[in-house]
């Protein structure tokens, strides 16, 4: 009843989304999905959603499965190249997943019964949810740059100072570091899916033995940060500072609608902040920065795993927090939101699980207001944030610390303590024989 009542919604608010995309003439999630049943899409979300389908499979179930998907996108891609059919730089390939994930479905409709049936639906769903919440993304970014013309950036960069304008600094560094660090740190931050795909399929490599899935993991934190992050970019519309301050970038933005081109030699002035014009194609997605939010997530989720994990966790959020600054995505501040964000997330879905524990509830609840004083103070302090950057400046970052810390000390609460086994001494000959000793 609880999955079919969340299915419901979900159907529910994707819907919602598609009439309201389709009233601003752009393409919805479900229409989005639908075309990419025949149409060519881009095949790394699909891939990883077949990946967290097949979780739920055996190993000959994967192999069969792999090679249906395999298969069909061997047959579009022939009738592709028969008819002569455009196909756009890098998709080449991708029906064939959804049409395996679809086909499980089906099978387990047909085929499957009982908790079978169930474990298997879930598997597809779990799939499909990923490619979706994909589409869902893409069309509340478009949805950002149509509804909301102007953006607050000048408030946002005017806080920063508070920082020290740390996009500023990343910015210049990565150019001084060269070319080839700035292609790694790109790929770091453009295959932040495919990380968290990795961690997921770690933590549910069981599901298969013990035919359930656990109680929580990676993809539950990171579908819930890509839903609800982007309302609040409907309430706190940024571009960024390349974007704001600078050129602009991925053939978005332009100089023509900067407030200056400063970024990253020139840090703006200090001045009055007032909402400015920006194009109606950029995203409004920088606050709060969820690649930060979602690099954290991958952190968090793999401290519990082998130490190449944890390293190759530590080493993702490192590389994001550097990327979104060193590129002028995000200023300073936006990462500091991130962060916070993803742990009062983390913490809800936790206390859900936990049977709405009370620490759980404090902690959320105390996250939450310091998100949104956080946004309180950039919109409405950035001023008195610039002016006052010695105490501004460790204020905010003491903030998210103490986020950090709470979450730390509620969740080591909540871990099952080791009981210690009783080693039995070893007995006497004696006294194993039950004779009193002369």
């Amino acid at each position: 009843m609880l999955w079919g009542a969340a299915g419901l919604m979900g159907l529910g608010f994707l819907v919602l989304l598609e009439v309201f995309a389709r009233r601003h003439g752009i393409p919805g999630p479900i229409s989005a999905q639908v075309r990419e049943v025949v149409f060519a899409p881009k095949p790394g979300p699909l891939y990883g959603g077949l990946a967290l389908t097949m979780v739920v499979l055996t190993w000959r179930q994967r192999f069969v499965v792999a090679g249906a998907a395999v298969g069909v996108d061997i047959v579009f891609a022939l009738v592709r190249w028969a008819v002569g059919a455009q196909v756009p730089e890098g998709q080449y390939f991708g029906n064939g997943a959804l049409w395996a994930m679809l086909g499980c479905a089906v099978f387990a409709v047909v085929r499957r019964t009982g908790r079978e049936r169930v474990l298997l639906l879930k598997g597809v769903g779990l799939g499909l949810l990923l490619v979706t919440g994909r589409k869902i993304g893409d069309t509340w970014l478009l949805i950002t740059s149509k509804t909301r013309p102007t953006v607050l950036d000048p408030y946002v960069a005017t806080a920063d100072h508070a920082l020290g304008n740390p996009s500023w600094a990343a910015g210049r560094m990565l150019k001084a570091m060269g070319p080839f660090s700035g292609h790694v740190v790109h790929v770091v931050y453009a295959q932040l899916a495919v990380a968290a795909v990795v961690v997921a399929l770690y933590q549910l490599r069981n599901v298969a033995a013990e035919r359930r899935f656990p109680r929580h993991h990676l993809v539950r934190t990171f579908l819930a940060i890509g839903l609800l992050g982007p309302a609040i970019y409907m309430i706190f519309p940024v571009v960024g500072p390349v974007f704001a301050y600078g050129p602009g970038t991925s053939g978005t933005g332009g100089v023509e609608w900067a407030v200056a081109n400063l970024w990253p030699h020139t840090p703006p002035p200090v001045g009055s902040p007032h909402p400015v014009p920006y194009d109606a194609i950029t995203p409004r997605n920088c606050m709060p920065s969820l690649h930060t939010a979602w690099a954290t997530a991958i952190f968090i989720h793999t401290r519990k795993g082998p130490r190449l994990l944890r390293f190759a966790g530590a080493f993702w959020l490192v590389a994001t927090l550097g990327a979104t600054l060193g590129f002028g995505y995000h200023y300073g501040v936006d990462l500091v939101a991130g962060v916070v964000f993803s742990l009062t997330v983390e913490a809800a879905l936790r206390t859900v699980d936990r049977g709405w524990d009370r620490s759980g509830l404090r902690l959320v609840a105390y996250g939450t207001a310091v998100f949104a004083a956080l946004l309180v103070a950039y919109r409405w302090l950035p001023v008195t944030m610039a002016g006052h950057p010695w105490v501004f400046g460790p204020l905010v970052v003491l903030a998210m610390v103490s986020v950090v810390c709470g979450y730390l000390r509620t969740t080591r609460a909540w871990e099952p303590e080791a009981v210690p086994v009783a080693r039995s001494e070893p007995q006497s000959e004696v006294a194993r024989i039950g004779m009193t000793p002369l």
